[in-house]
């Protein structure tokens, strides 16, 4: 029977195991409301703005197309995937990681590469694939300007044909305990095209300066709001990822100090009767000597 002194130090150290998931969980619920609140309210502008460059290029000539929207024989493609700096979020990094080996099978026959925003993602590939950048410090001041920063450069990429194409992977949130891993087209952007078969309904607008000008300023915005949106959705799925964990976590410590609780008791009970035993021995020796 394993000895008291030893369970009671096992007993310790999983109520201070507790008392760490136990705050970790309060913390990531804290910064869950505002992360959510984050999200919840760049959605709208980011679906707004993608409807005002369909409804701009709608009308607009087909032979002046945005080099963002040129498609091209695909020979190099880039993954942007977004994962956290830290762990302890159960499945949350490790589902974006599997979700980019499957694209890599299915893109085996391009050249991949691979930036990074989030440790995680970077150390799972950096020593199998090309990366082409790690930006984990992106949370260390995370604001659209920082993330609009890194998206300028991949596009500065794709305009000088560097990639052909560019994806997104990320974790889109849902509530806080469901998260949903998403892969997104970045470039080139994909422009409604005109239905012959269903009547054009005439739309009157006026145009200032002009239309070619006017989609010339909001797509490379409406590419950098996508990927902000996605870094967001990534923030707030993290920490309804850690909470979830960390709420599991601290419900099985419980009732593994409670089952410790139960053994301590019984183990003790036992030590307590073979003392008495032994006594009640001892007396009846010495009576009968």
């Amino acid at each position: 029977m394993a000895n008291l002194k030893e369970i009671r130090g096992r007993i310790s150290s999983i109520s201070s195991t507790m008392q760490i998931t136990r705050a970790m969980k309060m913390v990531s619920a804290a910064k869950l409301k505002k992360a959510q609140d984050a999200i919840v309210m760049l959605r709208p502008y980011s679906e707004k703005l993608q409807e005002i460059i369909q409804n701009v290029n709608s009308s607009s000539d087909p032979d002046q197309v945005s080099i963002y929207a040129q498609k091209r024989e695909v020979k190099r493609v880039l993954f942007i995937t977004v994962t956290s700096n830290r762990g302890l979020a159960g499945a949350f990094n490790s589902n974006v990681v599997k979700e980019l080996n499957i694209q890599f099978q299915n893109n085996a026959q391009y050249e991949v590469e691979v930036l990074s925003i989030g440790k995680k993602a970077y150390d799972a590939v950096r020593k199998t694939r090309t990366v082409y950048s790690n930006e984990s410090a992106v949370f260390d001041n995370l604001n659209f300007d920082t993330v609009a920063n890194v998206t300028e450069a991949v596009m500065s990429s794709f305009r000088e044909g560097k990639f052909d194409e560019v994806y997104v992977i990320y974790n889109k949130f849902v509530n806080a305990a469901t998260q949903e891993v998403t892969t997104e087209k970045l470039l080139p952007i994909t422009m409604a095209e005109a239905d012959a078969a269903e009547p054009q309904v005439e739309t009157d607008y006026i145009f200032e300066p002009n239309r070619a000008e006017i989609l010339d300023n909001l797509i490379p915005k409406s590419i950098k709001t996508q990927v902000f949106k996605a870094v967001l959705d990534s923030v707030a799925s993290e920490h309804g990822a850690r909470m979830t964990a960390m709420h599991k976590a601290t419900d099985n410590a419980q009732e593994l100090k409670n089952d410790l609780v139960i053994f301590y008791n019984k183990a003790r009970q036992a030590a307590i009767t073979n003392e008495i035993l032994e006594i009640v021995s001892g007396a009846e020796a010495l009576k009968n000597s």
